[in-house]
């Protein structure tokens, strides 16, 4: 295993980045996502999405110096145009705009359009909820997943998020894939040749396999059957047609075989819960707490696990398997 900083980590994304022509806009807001996914221990949404960043680049799905436009539509409505760059710069160039929104009117909807996506959603998630605000998130990706009792990809992965901002703590945030698991991980099951657990997907005659080649190759699918499979086609809904982007199908088609990764747009609503709840809001927040305290009755609430990699990470920096470390350091060939 290779042992880095966490400095040395960001460092390591943003020089790549900058050394395949990407902007130093586009490339600082990457490698920040990135390095937070690596410092939480979600492999999957970590430096390994280097290797996806610059393929997509290299096919000419992507927009290297993208310089996102922001459209203030209605008092609590926002749109930014990505302009077919990477999301996490757009989301940066909408995030204070949207806040303010939220604050003048009690929520706001924040869309992003014409994006590349590769990033985990807890990481706007966190940084809305640091503003005290109540959050959610929803984006589709490309068809990958099959709907319930089918057997041919039809919806995304489909990732949900939420956010709840705590007193003095961590904020309460879940951020899961509407499929049984995230695709990525299925990918680093297959670089390492390692079998998947039953349920995540099935192969390109429909039947179950463990095989992560197979299931790549096949269709995955969603956790919970037919309601995993109903809450995926929401999110193909309220974040494709609604706010004017494409569906994971669509995204697919749009792909044409390049294998880059997906292009479609964001759905993000902010709720000020002081706005809400007015002078009473801080008593309201506070009933949350014996809500929280009930739940971690198995030791952990949602991204617990995450919070304490971070520490870990913090005191100790991150590990990265040698094979994928060569493999980053290529690119810079």
């Amino acid at each position: 295993m290779a042992q880095l900083s966490l400095d040395d980590t960001r460092a390591l994304a943003h020089t790549i980045l900058r050394h395949h022509g990407f902007s130093e806009d586009q490339a600082a807001a990457i490698a920040d996502t990135m390095a937070a996914g690596q410092r939480d221990e979600c492999a999957s949404h970590g430096l390994y999405r280097l290797l996806g960043c610059i393929a997509t680049l290299k096919a000419g799905k992507a927009v290297a110096n993208a310089q996102p436009e922001t459209h203030d539509i209605a008092p609590a409505l926002l749109k930014v145009d990505a302009k077919g760059g990477f999301s996490p710069l757009a989301f940066r160039r909408g995030l204070s705009p949207a806040l303010e929104k939220a604050r003048q009117n009690g929520l706001a909807a924040f869309a992003i359009n014409h994006c590349v996506h590769f990033s985990a959603l807890w990481v706007e998630i966190e940084e809305i909820t640091a503003a005290g605000m109540v959050a959610l998130a929803c984006t589709p990706s490309h068809a990958w997943v099959a709907p319930a009792g089918g057997s041919n990809p039809l919806f995304g992965t489909n990732p949900f998020a939420f956010g709840w901002p705590r007193a003095g703590q961590l904020p309460f945030v879940f951020d899961f894939a509407t499929s049984a698991i995230a695709r990525g991980e299925i990918e680093l099951h297959r670089r390492e040749g390692k079998p998947v657990p039953p349920g995540w997907g099935i192969d390109d005659k429909g039947q179950p396999t463990t095989d992560a080649a197979a299931i790549l190759a096949g269709a995955m699918l969603t956790f919970g059957g037919h309601k995993g499979s109903a809450l995926s086609a929401m999110i193909e809904l309220i974040a494709g047609p609604l706010i004017g982007d494409f569906t994971s199908a669509e995204s697919r088609a749009w792909d044409n075989g390049a294998g880059a990764l997906p292009y479609h747009g964001e759905l993000i609503i902010i709720i000020d819960p002081r706005r809400f709840l007015g002078a009473q809001a801080e008593e309201h927040l506070a009933r949350a707490e014996p809500l929280f305290a009930a739940m971690a009755q198995n030791g952990r609430l949602p991204s617990q696990r995450r919070y304490e990699a971070r520490q870990r990470s913090l005191a100790q920096g991150i590990t990265l398997p040698d094979a994928l470390y060569r493999d980053l350091l290529a690119l810079l060939d």
